[in-house]
């Protein structure tokens, strides 16, 4: 009471340590001390830095500490006799842990007795026999009062109540505990009064005082005048605590005067010797034998001390007491023990050297070498023991960890003290490596080669790019997207996409190998890691031929429907080339391989077709019963699997003798260049830009002549005899088209044609007729006609009728379209004879 009323005791410091008191049986809650304040922390961050107190596993929490303001309280009450069973100062050892950053320290509370238990006797009634021949002034030794009190809260004095024969001296023993002797003060007379009855009270110093009491009763005897008296009045002896039972501790000898049964000694524990005394020693009552019964511990107790009395079997025996103290020597029994008290696990693996991964006591229970403990790791691990306190290490880093080469360290501990032999204990802690994102994808291959075929459907997977990252959880977790580009102008996004958990690539339209062979893009690995880290890999994309394109036949072409013809004079030999069938094929390698064959003939036996170049040869002569007109059919068909192909029909005359104009075909083969579909295209813009420009130039200056009425009409269905400056009779004309020749009006309400002849625009010995219909924005074609009339007009009218039917008629077929043609190639070849041949062959 007077500590609680004194107020909290102050903290002082005691080697290097902060050390309160604290009196024993505080109720729950009592304040013991501020450490917060007195460890200069700071109060709001004890709970996030885990402030506590370290125990040994097992061991009972007295105190804990408040994280919210740092106080230390009693957690549970504190029987000092029962945690400090040895007596003398009581102290508790705390360590306290706080973490980030971690730091270690020690307390030290005394438990402050209080007088919380009163002196009591073994009995509660004891018999002392005095012979009567007992002098004046005769001690009898008397039984002590227990208290587990220390200090001044334990027995303090005795006091006896008041007769007229004894009184009581109180006696102190070396160890500053109080015994009483019961004096003789008068003569006892058995006679007179054969008992007599006192109280013996037994005080402590305690505030309150506490007593405890016990009846002595004196009986008299006769006289046995002689005491057994021992060698010496106290033993010492020492003993190794691993003894076993049944060890001779040491041979105790009493003597007496007397004979007989006065003579005869008997040992044995004295009244007030502890219980736990008496369970590890027993004394032989005649021989005077001490020995060992129970186990002994160093530990607990390194010094036992025997209170023996010896008493004669004669009648008024009194018993003699010596004291016996048993030294126990410390035996190396302890391995010691090893307590991880703060482990910071998992450690990053960036984490810098001399990181504090765990603080680690140890202890040895032994005393001396036996209880001096040195500490070590395993070798080959990156961690190392420094000793912060004694007997309390923290395991640290010495050089950079990387989880993706171990990714955790089991570190065995060992503990071992100085002992002989040497006792050890070993323990393993395992350290889990914390992932950091120090590493970037990689895929597995430096660059991808990707061959797709063409035509493939949209949305199918052309291939799967895969990378790896060592490291793990959301750092290893990747994510694959396709870098921005354009290809050929199109964003490279329209072309394939990625699936961006798995790395399958598709694609998103149809390849044409005709448009694009091979392109190129870089496909990105992203981990989720902070911050990202990323790899890029370049997927090289080729397109694979597939014999989707017929081939393409460019000479000879059909015109309007009609097909290709050629003129072979009757005396070809065998082996004359009439012409030659030209083919493309859009395709590539064997897909573009092509080879000719004739598919039908009116005569098989007369012509061939070379395979390889598509020569039209003769296989033999002419004979007179053959056909003036050879139809053929040519097939082209190129090497792809499954084949395709393409046809072209010719039609051939035969004729008497080759007029001197150019064939349609017979040299339209074409250049190297000319294989490419690009520049044909080219030519192909390029004629008919040219063909446009030349329609609407005729019918602009058609629209101008009629304008100013120089046009004369035809008459009926037929048109006048044309009229051209190549021909005889006719005479050039200044103007041009001014001076042309045109057919009457007709009349109105009928359907009539108009013609013109142009002079000077085509060949020599050709002329150039347009006819026109009623309206001349719908005016026709202009065709090429001979120049040559005959010479007498009246003298052939059946003739010239002909002329001008097939005039009228002509105005029906086209000239066959060559434009598109490249110049190179605009050599023409089997000609089909729409142009009628009008004599005067010498001038053409």
């Amino acid at each position: 009471l007077f500590l609680l009323l004194a107020g909290p005791p102050a903290p002082c410091p005691a080697g290097g340590q902060l050390r309160y008191a604290v009196p024993e049986e505080l109720e729950h809650g009592a304040f013991v001390a501020n450490l917060g304040e007195d460890l200069g922390l700071d109060v709001s961050t004890l709970s996030a830095r885990r402030f506590r107190i370290v125990s040994r596993a097992g061991a009972r929490q007295h105190l804990e500490v408040n994280l919210e303001n740092g106080i230390l309280f009693v957690n549970e009450r504190i029987d000092r006799e029962e945690v400090c069973e040895a007596g003398g100062t009581c102290l508790l050892h705390l360590q306290l842990l706080v973490e980030s950053p971690l730091e270690l320290y020690r307390i030290e509370v005394e438990v402050l007795d209080i007088n919380d238990h009163a002196p009591t006797f073994p009995w509660q009634e004891y018999v002392l026999e005095v012979a009567e021949s007992a002098v004046l002034g005769a001690r009898f030794p008397l039984e002590s009062a227990q208290d587990p009190d220390m200090g001044t809260n334990s027995v303090h004095t005795y006091r006896l109540s008041p007769n007229g024969f004894f009184s009581l001296e109180v006696q102190t023993r070396s160890d500053a505990s109080k015994f009483a002797e019961l004096v003789l003060e008068r003569a006892l007379d058995r006679e007179q009064q054969r008992t007599h009855r006192v109280l013996l009270t037994a005080l402590d110093g305690g505030v309150p005082e506490r007593s405890g009491t016990a009846h002595i009763l004196v009986t008299v005897l006769d006289a046995n005048d002689n005491v057994p008296a021992f060698d010496q009045p106290s033993y010492g002896v020492s003993l190794p605590e691993d003894a076993p039972a049944g060890t001779l501790v040491i041979q105790l000898n009493a003597t007496d005067l007397d004979e007989g049964p006065n003579g005869e000694i008997e040992y044995s524990f004295s009244g007030h010797a502890p219980l736990r005394v008496r369970e590890l020693f027993h004394i032989e009552p005649r021989s005077g034998q001490v020995l060992l019964k129970g186990p002994l511990d160093y530990e607990r107790a390194s010094l036992h001390e025997l209170y023996v009395q010896a008493k004669d079997r004669g009648p008024s025996a009194v018993a003699v007491h010596c004291r016996v103290l048993v030294h126990l020597l410390d035996v190396n029994d302890n391995a010691p023990e090893v307590t991880l008290t703060s482990v910071s696990t998992p450690v990053l693996e960036d984490a810098p050297p001399g990181t504090v991964i765990a603080v680690i006591s140890v202890l040895d229970r032994d005393s001396g070498d036996n209880g001096r403990v040195s500490c070590e790791v395993s070798p080959n691990v990156p961690f190392e023991l420094r000793s912060s306190f004694r007997n309390y290490y923290t395991l640290v880093t010495t050089q950079a960890l990387d989880r993706e080469v171990v990714p955790e360290y089991n570190i065995s501990i060992t503990a071992r003290d100085m002992g002989s032999p040497a006792l050890l204990t070993r323990s393993t802690l395992t350290v889990p490596v914390s992932d950091v994102n120090d590493n970037a994808p990689r895929f597995l291959q430096p660059s991808y080669s990707v061959y797709v075929m063409e035509n493939n459907a949209p949305g199918a997977s052309i291939c799967s790019v895969s990378a790896l990252d060592p490291d793990c959880q959301q750092n290893a977790y990747l994510s694959y997207s396709i870098a921005d580009g354009h290809i050929h102008g199109m964003p490279v996004g329209t072309y394939v996409s990625i699936n961006s958990d798995t790395g399958h690539m598709y694609a998103l339209r149809s390849l044409d190998y005709e448009q694009i062979r091979s392109f190129q893009i870089q496909v990105q690995a992203q981990d989720a890691g902070f911050p990202p880290l990323s790899a890029n890999v370049t997927v090289h994309i080729f397109v694979l031929d597939q014999n989707d394109n017929a081939p393409v036949i460019v000479s000879p072409m059909p015109h309007n429907g009609s097909m290709a013809t050629e003129l072979v004079p009757r005396s070809a030999r065998p082996g004359y080339l009439v012409g030659t069938v030209s083919a493309v094929d859009a395709d590539a390698g064997l897909n573009s391989r092509l080879s000719y064959q004739l598919l039908q003939a009116t005569d098989f036996t007369l012509f061939s077709v070379a395979p390889d170049t598509g020569e039209l040869r003769t296989l033999r002569s002419f004979l007179e019963q053959d056909a003036t007109r050879q139809r053929l059919v040519v097939q082209v068909r190129d090497g792809g699997q499954p084949a395709l192909s393409a046809t072209v029909s010719l039609l051939l005359s035969v004729v008497e003798t080759m007029p001197q104009t150019l064939s349609d075909f017979s040299e339209f083969s074409l250049p190297p260049e000319a294989s490419s579909s690009s520049p044909l295209t080219l030519y192909l813009l390029v004629s008919l830009g040219s063909i446009s420009f030349t329609f609407l130039l005729a019918i602009l200056i058609l629209t101008a002549i009629r304008c100013r009425g120089e046009h004369r009409s035809c008459q009926g269905d037929g048109c006048s005899p044309p009229r051209c400056d190549c021909c005889p009779g006719s005479r050039p004309s200044p103007d041009g088209l001014k001076t042309s020749n045109l057919t009457a009006q007709p009349p109105t309400g009928t359907t009539a044609a108009t013609c013109l002849d142009v002079p000077g625009g085509g060949p020599p010995g050709y002329c150039y007729k347009v006819c026109l219909g009623p309206e001349s924005a719908q005016s026709d074609f202009m065709f090429l006609k001979p120049c040559s009339l005959p010479r007498n007009n009246e003298k052939h009218p059946g003739k010239q009728s002909q002329l001008d039917q097939h005039l009228h008629v002509s105005k029906q077929i086209k000239q066959p379209n060559m434009d598109w043609l490249p110049p190179s190639m605009q050599r023409p070849s089997l000609k089909r004879y729409q142009i009628r041949h009008c004599g005067n062959r010498g001038s053409g």
